[in-house]
């Protein structure tokens, strides 16, 4: 296959994690400043969840988590697929929507409960087109029902002049219960001599779009072009999102002690130590990432470090268990419809993911997401 004719860097296609966690963790620091206005309703915060996936507070039976994400630029290759298809897409993307909010909800351990739709639209003109419209309240309602959440409501206002009259923008946030109190995960029981279960993904996800975008920018037939197993590069991309919330909750219900976990978007496997503790993460056996990723390295010329620190490659959620448990933790990913791999193991030291089949890692410096 031809090299590109320029490298794309993920920084260079519009998003650079450098400045976005500079953004987080100043935005961490004076978060922390109104903490006083929970305590004055009789109820405390977990502190330790700040730069977690998911906000927790305290009650009297349990914790309650929260969250808000967004989509990210999705849709914006489902509305190029449209005219070469004919379908809308909308209801992958909006189950995606879902997905990256409920994922990133269940990493503290909480069942979710309900979930709000943001639809900002550059045009209310944009809901006159009935299949999209359909396409897309249905996709929400199918994301619901895989997460096992309930769908509360919503906004959808008209932001002409902030966002592109032919777009719209699509966010979420969700609630959560923690209960009993032992379920809360935030990374203080990870131990040295855990084991790494890592989850497969979709594909993609709806991480990384931005670079995948610019590779079709560059590409003569763009979306329509194939990968070497025939499927089109947007068909691809367009791959729903895996929800892993049953899941999480089947093995909470299996007893399985679960140490930490990671849902693996933004920062790539950099993000299997997103804990606090300083650990090294050490991978021996990894999926093989979908032929999508070799397509993108090929085509943007970033190395297997650059892939690895910024996409799932294949692994779309991470499970820090007990050794004792990896086999029980296995079958029931196994019921729950996904496979898995019995990834690495939990060693001490600085704080670093190994990858040895690849012989790359990645320093904990490399991870800035907290204050």
């Amino acid at each position: 296959m031809n090299q590109p004719k320029k490298s794309i860097s993920y920084s260079s296609s519009g998003v650079n994690y450098q400045s976005l966690d500079l953004l987080k963790r100043l935005s961490q620091t004076k978060a922390k400043s109104t903490a006083p206005y929970l305590q004055s309703t009789s109820v405390g915060e977990v502190g330790a969840s700040r730069g977690e996936s998911a906000y927790v507070w305290e009650e009297t039976d349990g914790y309650r988590a929260f969250v808000i994400e967004g989509l990210g630029t999705k849709n914006l290759i489902a509305d190029e697929m449209r005219k070469i298809t004919g379908k809308t897409y909308y209801d992958v993307v909006a189950q995606d929507t879902v997905a990256m909010i409920i994922n990133d909800l269940i990493v503290v351990g909480a069942e979710p409960q309900v979930i709000n739709a943001y639809f900002g639209l550059g045009n209310s003109e944009w809901i006159h087109d009935e299949q999209r419209t359909t396409d897309l309240v249905q996709g929400w309602a199918k994301g619901c029902e895989l997460a096992g959440v309930t769908w509360g409501g919503g906004e959808t206002p008209g932001l002409a002049g902030v966002i592109n009259p032919e777009t719209v923008d699509l966010c979420g946030a969700a609630v959560g219960v923690i209960k009993p109190k032992n379920r809360l995960t935030l990374g203080d029981k990870l131990r040295e001599g855990d084991v790494l279960i890592l989850v497969e993904s979709s594909g993609i996800h709806a991480n990384g779009i931005s670079l995948a975008r610019a590779i079709a920018n560059q590409l003569p037939e763009r979306y329509a072009t194939p990968l070497k197993d025939g499927t089109l590069f947007g068909d691809a991309i367009l791959k729903p999102t895996y929800l892993y919330s049953k899941m999480v909750k089947g093995l909470f219900e299996a007893g399985i002690d679960i140490h930490y976990m990671v849902n693996v978007t933004g920062h790539g496997w950099r993000k299997l130590m997103r804990a606090t503790q300083d650990y090294r993460y050490v991978l021996t056996d990894i999926p093989t990432p979908q032929p999508l990723f070799d397509f993108i390295q090929q085509h943007s010329g970033n190395s297997t470090e650059e892939m690895y620190g910024n996409f799932n490659m294949g692994a779309g959620f991470a499970i820090y268990i007990p050794e004792n448990q990896a086999a029980q933790t296995q079958e029931v990913i196994k019921k729950q419809g996904f496979a898995s791999w019995k990834a690495g193991r939990v060693e001490e030291g600085e704080k670093e993911v190994v990858i040895k089949p690849l012989g790359i890692s990645f320093k904990g410096n490399t991870l800035k997401v907290r204050s």
